[in-house]
């Protein structure tokens, strides 16, 4: 009871000097907790939604594996529906039409689609619908002309009952008339709804009106999900899908669980290498007190505590606080999530902040994690304080550093370092991007934690270093802030450390992107020949349509338009084995128009009459030599006998691993209706006509919104935001832990300012001005975050380079260090020091000269 007495005094009279330390907890448990109240609610809200939709028993048609996507939804036969109508526990049997390949346009041709990338599903209407939706204004489809639109999209994109709408589908476009608003019951996570009449629908949509997506079945009263399904199943074969509203369900949430889990791991990731910063500034606390304590521990054992109670005392101003910070934490991770919500909502997907999940876990999980890593970050320390001796009460504030201890740990850390050292070179020298990842994974981790442990040792000559450089210049104020630095390497290698870690991995991601937008960009220059790059909806994800293709054939002072699909196929290797790949079928024009490097045979011999090419790779995996002939079964198709023609080289980013056949070949093997629509076109200007047909393509689609036409300098532009979109958004991850990094800056300075208030007071007494005694500290801070950026960047420019020699199999060829981006980090943490120092500066500056001469 003395020991907790003790510990409750010592916390409340410290409480201030452990506030950053308490927020480093509160900001890595509030981004944990964020993060899982954020996925959990999103997940729930999708629950919601897929369980009011569902039916009692779907029947769909039977999934192939690699079916080739045509643009057009998988079909049943209409005739179904009598038969099912007929099977004993269906009460009702509504038929579905819905496909996802579409793109609607307004009256202006302006694309109604979601920014943040949900689907825009046009379906028709039918009374299962009353399950998700309700009509707010207006009235449901009544003819072809008639159409009713989801509220959500109606309110975003500025439409009204009246405007007109054009559906742009594989087999058609066609104009529509919004005679209806409807309104979901349950949140709408952000896909843009059109519902029409069914007829329109089938003719529209699929084509043909002898068939229907899928069936939505009733179960009569007393028969439950399960019985229904085996008697529809007894009554039509196994020919088709048919799940329960249970099985539908899951297949939903799957569909978007990878998603969802990829996002929250993700999170959960980069909130670790928070909780990984926040250590450190824990360390440096609770280490900074026990020195600062030095001689009331000693007074204490000299009492007769123990140093089991001496250790335990410290150990329970720690889990206190962990509770505080994780408390708190909990409560700002809902902030987080709430924030997280209206975010999605600005990119488009509406999430309901009623429907904010907070899971019985999540609180738990928060507290645990805040107190355990506080505990833990706290027991060397304690370990620390339960060796103060008695005699140590005769002594000054402070340990004396263990001599041997720091020899022992110098030597561990240049060992670890080694290892990875060694690890990163391996890499470089693997011949395969799997083996070399591993072996980068390994570096990554044994010389980021040999850093660590090594940085007292760094500390010593980067610092002195850096201060030759930057500190020379303010006289005995610099030499000063070095020699303060210097004076506890330990601590200050592990405030340096903190921030090392984020900036090395900035600065290790930064090479790999920049290396990727070089490689590309070297890649378009050198194998692409075409002028033009075409791509449908979604950059391709969808196929050009007979539409679109027949309005681009009418541009003018093109030379060639190339088309280009891809096709699903088994393929039988000479050694049996059977390997489900994609085979890139183009016109025999695609040979110029990306000019492929070749270990044997020319590329061009590929488009001839079954023909065909193989990767290198794969060529040597399965024994196949140029002139072999490979039996290709194309899904849905024939098979088909095609010889190796060509054996293109791996030495590629562009079109890596891909094998290549004459699309006409492919339409020989393929029924039409199994033949997938174009993906991408290339065109190729005339002589000299660059200009115009760059315009003239861009009027032949003016009226298809969701065709891109791209020039080679677009095509690049396309590729850096992509990868910049992706960068900046795992800096924003890491700033995070930047700034609990900073923090252990700003606590470091300001726990070594009470350290040295007699120190300070002697300085003011012999004539030290508030300036100067400002200006030493700021320097101080500025050598130390020089330091760890120094360490941080060289580390991350190390991880970088190695990166991408492991990725140059995969094309990224060109190591491109981003100078101006390691520039910036570099003078923004000089910046970020002298921002830190302000406050602990500021409070030296202030101090009452005899009071702190007098401190004890």
């Amino acid at each position: 009871m003395t020991v907790l007495k003790t510990s409750v005094r010592n916390f409340f009279a410290h409480k201030g000097r452990m506030a950053l330390s308490a927020i480093a907890v509160l900001l890595s448990v509030a981004f944990v907790c964020g993060t899982l109240v954020f996925t959990d609610t999103m997940t729930a809200t999708f629950d919601k939604l897929f369980g009011s939709t569902a039916s009692d028993v779907t029947v769909s048609a039977k999934k192939v594996d690699h079916e080739q996507h045509t643009g057009l939804p998988d079909m049943v036969p209409a005739a179904l529906q009598d038969k099912l109508t007929h099977v004993s526990g269906v009460a009702t049997s509504d038929p579905d039409v819905t496909s996802q390949d579409v793109t609607v346009a307004d009256a202006h041709n302006n694309k109604i689609s979601p920014s943040s990338g949900a689907p825009t599903v046009v379906s028709n209407w039918d009374p299962t619908e009353t399950r998700a939706v309700e009509l707010s204004s207006g009235h449901l489809p009544q003819g072809p002309n008639d159409a009713v639109l989801d509220a959500d999209t109606a309110s975003k994109k500025h439409l009204k009952i009246g405007d007109t709408l054009r559906v742009i589908a594989a087999p058609g476009d066609f104009d529509v008339t919004i005679s209806g608003i409807v309104t979901f019951k349950t949140t709408n996570p952000g896909a843009a709804v059109v519902y029409i009449d069914t007829a329109t629908a089938q003719s529209k949509l699929l084509g043909r009106t002898d068939a229907y997506t899928g069936f939505g079945l009733t179960a009569a009263k007393g028969v439950s999900d399960d019985q229904l399904k085996a008697n529809v199943k007894a009554a039509i074969g196994g020919g088709y899908t048919i799940d329960t509203a249970a099985e539908t369900k899951k297949k939903d949430k799957d569909d978007v669980g990878g998603f969802l889990n990829f996002m929250k791991y993700a999170m959960l990731g980069f909130a670790g290498i928070s909780v990984l910063v926040g250590i450190f500034l824990i360390v440096n606390t609770f280490s900074m007190l026990v020195a600062q304590r030095t001689r009331e521990i000693g007074l204490m054992r000299a009492l007769g505590s123990s140093r089991r109670q001496v250790n335990r005392s410290v150990l329970i101003e720690a889990v206190m606080l962990g509770v505080t910070g994780s408390v708190l934490g909990i409560g700002g991770g809902i902030g987080i999530a709430v924030g997280l919500m209206h975010l999605m909502g600005k990119a488009g997907m509406k999430l309901d902040t009623s429907q904010l999940t907070i899971k019985a876990t999540t609180p738990i999980v928060g507290l645990i994690l805040g107190v355990v890593v506080t505990v833990l970050a706290a027991y060397i320390p304690a370990r620390r304080a339960g060796k103060i001796s008695p005699m140590a009460a005769l002594r000054d504030a402070g340990t004396p550093a263990d001599g041997r201890a720091g020899r022992i740990r110098a030597a561990i850390g240049i060992l670890i370092c080694a290892v990875g050292v060694l690890a990163l070179i391996g890499a470089t020298q693997a011949s395969k991007a799997s083996s070399g990842g591993g072996l980068l994974g390994l570096g990554v981790l044994c010389s980021l934690v040999g850093f660590v442990v090594v940085g007292p040792l760094l500390a010593g000559f980067v610092v002195r270093g850096v201060s030759a450089v930057v500190l020379r210049f303010f006289g005995p104020m610099g030499r000063l802030a070095e020699r303060n630095a210097l004076r506890n390497p330990r601590r200050t290698g592990a405030t340096a450390s903190a921030l090392m870690i984020g900036l090395a991995l900035v600065a290790g991601l930064s090479v790999v992107g920049s290396s990727m937008v070089a490689s590309a960009d070297d890649q378009l220059d050198k194998s692409v020949g075409a002028d033009f790059i075409i791509t449908g909806a979604g950059n391709g994800a969808q196929p050009i349509t007979a539409a679109e293709k027949t309005a681009l054939k009418q541009a003018q002072d093109i030379q060639h338009l190339t088309e280009y699909t891809i096709v699903n196929a088994a393929i039988t290797a000479p050694d049996g084995k059977v390997i489900n790949g994609d085979l890139s079928a183009a016109d025999p024009s695609y040979a110029d128009d990306l000019r492929l490097e070749t270990v044997q045979g020319k590329l061009q011999d590929a488009y001839g009459k079954d023909a065909m090419s193989v990767p290198e790779g794969w060529a040597k995996d399965h024994h196949v030599k140029l002139g072999d002939e490979l039996k290709v079964t194309m899904t849905g198709g024939r098979p088909a006998t095609l010889a190796v023609r060509a054996i293109t080289s791996d030495d590629t980013s562009i079109e890596h691993g891909s094998m290549f056949t004459n699309i006409a070949t492919a339409r020989d093997h393929l029924p039409a209706n199994k033949m997938p629509g174009d993906f991408m076109l290339f065109a190729k200007a005339a002589d000299g006509k660059q200009d115009q047909a760059y315009a003239s393509l861009k009027t032949a689609v003016r009226n298809y919104p969701e065709i891109d036409v791209r020039d080679q300098a677009d095509y690049k532009d396309l590729i850096h935001k992509q990868v910049n979109q992706l960068l900046y958004m795992i800096y924003g991850l890491l700033a995070l832990a930047i700034i609990v990094a900073i923090l252990g800056v700003v606590n470091t300075l300001a726990l070594s300012v009470v350290e040295r208030t007699r120190e300070i007071g002697l300085m003011r007494a012999i004539g030290t001005s508030r300036r100067q005694l400002r200006r030493m500290i700021r320097l101080e801070s500025v050598v130390i975050a020089l330091f760890g950026a120094l360490v941080g960047l060289a580390l991350g420019l190390g991880w970088g380079a190695t990166g991408q020699r492991v990725l140059a199999s995969q094309g990224l060829q060109i190591l491109q260090i981003p100078w101006s981006t390691i520039i910036t980090v570099f003078i923004g943490s000089a910046v970020v020091g002298l921002l830190a120092a302000l406050l602990p500066a500021f409070r030296a500056g202030r101090m009452n000269v005899l009071n702190a001469i007098a401190t004890d």
